[in-house]
């Protein structure tokens, strides 16, 4: 079988979908991160500390919700969907990272 037969029965359209599940995968674990982040820092009484950065942690959470989400829906919209835009994906890179910052912070 050559490789202009195998892309001849190929679905396009299961790649944009199995991206739209990695998103929502992701929105999850952001969701269960900001969770454990709310925990960790009422575990042992509310300091200020603890509930600026639980406060920080959930902005980043929201945020990144909106980023996906935003993307789910080009994704869903176009046929073949549009590439990711760098403003996006640099959102969604920071909120990331910041989150991780936030989970040192509560962690130490």
């Amino acid at each position: 079988m050559s490789a202009g037969e195998a892309g001849a029965g190929r679905d396009p359209g299961l790649q944009p979908e199995r991206t739209r599940l990695a998103w929502r995968r992701t929105t999850l674990s952001a969701a269960v991160a900001a969770v454990l982040a709310v925990r960790a820092a009422l575990h042992g009484g509310a300091s200020a500390t603890g509930i600026v950065v639980c406060a920080l942690c959930c902005g980043l959470c929201l945020a990144f919700l909106r980023v996906a989400h935003l993307r789910i829906h080009a994704l869903a919209a176009g046929t073949p969907p549009p590439a990711l835009a760098p403003r996006q994906a640099t959102a969604a890179v920071l909120c990331a990272v910041a989150m991780a910052v936030c989970a040192a912070v509560l962690v130490l």
